[in-house]
């Protein structure tokens, strides 16, 4: 199938509709918690930095796709907005059952730019979701909470993998239709636009973490004190591989991160071996 087609639009936004979920956050079978894990689960450093992410993303999402001539990208942007507040809306339910501090969530904003915000945000979810991936995998191996989380939270990291495949065909397929589809040419801006994505996500770090923690790593360290770089980055590559095996081949999907934390792996398996995440790895 070639790349930038009517064909393969049809195709990456039909996969991303059809593959859609119905639920609703307040229905779904959360459990009760005794109080050790409470105490770790109000412990996780990140609940906050989440629910306002995905608040603003539910808006940028949806407001940009107002923004787009009728047609099957603008039912499935439209449908990803919708996905992204709900995330909010599950986060929010979340984070009141279980009564987990937190700070007033900050006004929404608009953008001006609305294509520009999207697709940095874009490219964030797309660095957020290949660590998420291996550090729900090593929360769930280390079994901190009722299997039942996991469960919900499972279809979650399901959705941001749907989320990032839909996104990197949508700016591949955007590029070409304006003229840019020689590939170098895409690369670079590819890179471009991720070098943004990471010192958005780094400022949103430093602003949230007055001691300058990374985020992923200060969250891994909560799960397992002798996380060393290398099982967390093995962890990341393997679950990225699985979640996304569940895709049409003929679909592209995000490359940058999983090789890059590639050659790091098999950089780090040549060295001595490093101190564990919790002694002062960051990521």
């Amino acid at each position: 199938m070639k790349i930038g087609s009517v064909d393969h639009r049809e195709l990456f936004c039909c996969s991303f509709m059809e593959s859609y979920r119905e639920y609703e956050p307040e229905h779904l079978p959360w459990p009760d918690l005794d109080n050790a894990a409470l105490t770790l689960l109000r412990s996780i450093p990140f609940w906050g930095q989440a629910l306002n992410k995905e608040r603003q993303a539910g808006v940028i999402v949806s407001e940009y796709a107002k923004t787009l001539d009728r047609g099957i990208l603008q039912d499935a942007i439209a449908l990803q907005g919708e996905e992204e507040s709900r995330h909010a809306r599950l986060l929010k339910v979340f984070i009141e059952r279980y009564d987990i501090p937190m700070p007033a969530c900050p006004p929404i904003e608009i953008p001006a730019n609305l294509e520009q915000t999207f697709t940095v945000f874009g490219f964030e979810e797309c660095l957020d979701s290949f660590f998420a991936f291996g550090l729900f995998e090593i929360a769930r191996e280390a079994r901190v909470f009722p299997e039942q989380i996991f469960t919900i939270f499972d279809s979650i990291i399901d959705e941001e993998a749907r989320h990032i495949v839909f996104f990197v065909n949508w700016f591949t397929d955007l590029q070409i239709q304006r003229g840019h589809g020689f590939l170098p040419l895409r690369s670079a801006k590819t890179l471009w636009y991720y070098g943004r994505a990471l010192s958005s996500v780094i400022k949103a770090i430093g602003e949230s973490d007055p001691n300058g923690a990374g985020f992923t790593a200060s969250g891994a360290s909560v799960f397992s004190q002798d996380l060393t770089l290398e099982k967390f980055l093995k962890v990341c590559i393997q679950e990225n591989q699985r979640r996304m095996s569940k895709f049409d081949s003929r679909i592209l999907q995000p490359q940058l991160l999983p090789r890059l934390a590639s050659t790091a792996l098999n950089t780090l398996q040549l060295l001595p071996k490093r101190k564990a995440f919790g002694e002062g790895v960051r990521v």
